[in-house]
């Protein structure tokens, strides 16, 4: 209480609020650095006497994609824990409804994204210092729930296809990701109509990933679709480089695999890795170079210890399960649909499928002859009979050793083609990168939910799947930047998981879980903040901020307002 004019006494008025920061701070920070607010406000303009611009509204969005994934009609409620307060009406958030959100969507479709995203991408490159002579790509689907039935001329064509998340029922469309091998950070992205084969997407990809870097001589690694003469022979022609895995089915591979049938090769070791899924386990490599190809690329292939264990294991299994199958089909026959032996080798035939050469099975007839009434009427002594021959069948099976020898000559083995200069040890150590792609897609649909989308309209998706991209580069980034200053610093391991637990590799699941309970104290005098602190900062946080080189005052000097996005 203090004193007013003429003696009248004031009742001051004291509140306390609290308002979450969890990882926000440090996302913004990470979006600030590619500059993205001024990037937006460049390429999605907004109208005179807006309330809001696209670009900040847009910025929300892949905040909100990073931190916690909410549908539109959400993302005002989201924003309302770090504007307003955790137990506030929305204020400060009530200009980001969810039809605010979609004007901006809309616009995002109709602006040059193409060279938004060449401009977010050179300015991770600049920033970051990425390195780009080696390009992974793959791609993946994404699926939509619902009908769509009036497709829009202008945007991607959401369509079935081969759905990678085998929903086949389901409308998708092809999302196809570029990915640095360092530290695996997106750089692009395409998206394709939902019925578009992986094959035919790499040469458009490649051209445009070769105007992007303003290069040709970057190694591109890509799976088995890239394996095409017209693909290959388009990049090789063109500057570029190329390793891939052959399909099995190619003529030289089934060549290479007859061949060790029969006789020995000389491998090369290459080198050894601890085994990611089981532990103290080594997994040898060894390579032999076969022949070049009629167009002059080197087929590497390459014997791993740890596929020629599972090679062998699963065919264990599926000789087995045919096995069973065999024993429970036994005593089926002569009845029903399996009377005859047509009958009977279709069933057997479906049993062994992909097994046929390692298991022999033999349909063997009994023949009997009985005796069968040709005469009308009840037997009597007058009953006419006739001889006919009774067929009955069985079956046995057993191992063909010879067989299963002689393709665990071959288990093992897969071939990678090239056309670089490398040492075949170092193409099939660049190969052995891709799968890190697979956890980018992996993180997109888990960690960042791509689907389902909440969304109507093609334009919008299409544009959502732009911010999602985005979103994918800064977690990216985030891992990256941890991970090489914990190396740097010869830090093993972080307690941030749950109960203390430790974690050698901190993924952005794992530091959003950790920072959760952060949060800003305020208290406030007659709707003056007289003070404001962040809560819940451990030394531990503050370690995890050093490592990521977030200044102090990123998260020490919170101010209101400091969720916003502004020009720089």
């Amino acid at each position: 209480m203090r004193k007013g004019g003429e003696g009248e006494c004031v009742m001051e008025q004291f509140d306390t609020q609290f308002k979450q920061v969890d990882v926000l701070p440090m996302v913004k920070h990470f979006m600030n650095g590619l500059d993205l607010f001024n990037l937006f406000k460049k390429y999605v303009p907004v109208t005179t006497g807006s309330l809001a611009d696209h670009a900040e509204s847009l910025c929300l969005l892949t905040a909100n994609i990073i931190c916690n994934n909410k549908p539109l009609y959400k993302v005002q409620e989201w924003l309302s824990q770090y504007s307003d307060g955790l137990t506030e009406e929305p204020v400060a958030a009530s200009l980001f409804n969810d039809d605010r959100l979609a004007r901006a969507l809309s616009a995002l479709f109709h602006s040059d994204r193409h060279s938004l995203m060449t401009e977010v991408a050179s300015n991770a490159i600049s920033v970051h210092k990425l390195l780009t002579d080696e390009i992974h790509n793959d791609s993946t689907t994404v699926t939509f729930i619902g009908k769509y039935d009036t497709p829009d001329p202008e945007a991607v064509k959401l369509k079935h296809g081969h759905n990678k998340d085998f929903r086949p029922d389901c409308k998708q469309i092809v999302f196809g990701l570029n990915i640095t091998a360092d530290g695996h950070v997106p750089l692009s992205y395409k998206l394709f109509d939902g019925n578009t084969p992986d094959d035919v997407t790499h040469i458009p990809n490649w051209n445009a990933l070769r105007t992007l870097l303003e290069k040709e001589n970057f190694i591109y690694v890509a799976d088995c679709k890239l394996c095409s003469k017209k693909n290959l022979t388009h990049i090789s022609e063109h500057g570029g480089n190329f390793i891939t895995i052959v399909p099995r089915d190619r003529k030289e591979v089934k060549c290479f695999l007859k061949y060790l049938k029969g006789n020995e090769v000389t491998w090369r070791d290459a080198f050894c890795l601890e085994s990611s899924r089981k532990k103290n386990e080594i997994n040898v490599y060894k390579t032999y170079e076969a022949e070049l190809t009629k167009e002059g690329f080197r087929v590497v292939f390459v014997h791993s210890s740890s596929k020629q264990k599972e090679d062998e294991e699963r065919r264990r299994k599926t000789i087995e399960k045919a096995i069973e199958k065999l024993e429970k089909l036994s005593p089926k026959l002569n009845a029903y649909h399996l009377k005859t032996q047509k009958e009977i080798k279709a069933a057997v035939d479906g049993i062994c499928k992909g097994v046929k050469e390692f298991i022999e099975v033999q349909i063997l007839t009994e023949r009997k002859q009985i005796k069968v009434k040709v005469s009308p009427g009840r037997p009597s002594l007058d009953s006419v009979y006739k001889n006919k021959w009774e067929f009955t069948y069985s079956i046995q099976w057993k191992l063909n050793e010879h067989a299963l020898s002689e393709a665990l000559k071959s288990d093992g083995v897969f071939p990678l083609i090239t056309n670089t200069d490398l040492a075949a040890a170092e193409v099939l150590r660049k190969y052995k990168s891709q799968p890190f792609l697979e956890k980018r897609m992996y993180t997109k649909k888990t960690v960042l939910e791509v689907a389902p989308v909440f969304l109507k309209k093609e334009k919008r998706i299409e544009a959502m799947l732009f911010l999602y991209f985005v979103a994918l580069m800064i977690v990216s980034l985030i891992e990256r930047k941890i991970r090489m200053n914990m190396a740097a610093a010869h830090i093993d391991k972080l307690p941030i998981l749950p109960q203390g637990m430790n974690a050698k590799k901190p993924t952005w699941n794992n530091i959003r879980y950790f920072y959760r309970n952060v949060y800003l104290s305020q208290i406030i005098r007659n709707g003056v903040c007289l003070q404001a602190v962040a809560k819940g900062i451990s030394h531990l946080h503050e370690q995890i901020n050093r490592l990521l080189e977030i200044p102090d005052s990123v998260y020490k000097h919170l101010q209101d307002g400091w969720w916003q996005f502004k020009e720089t």
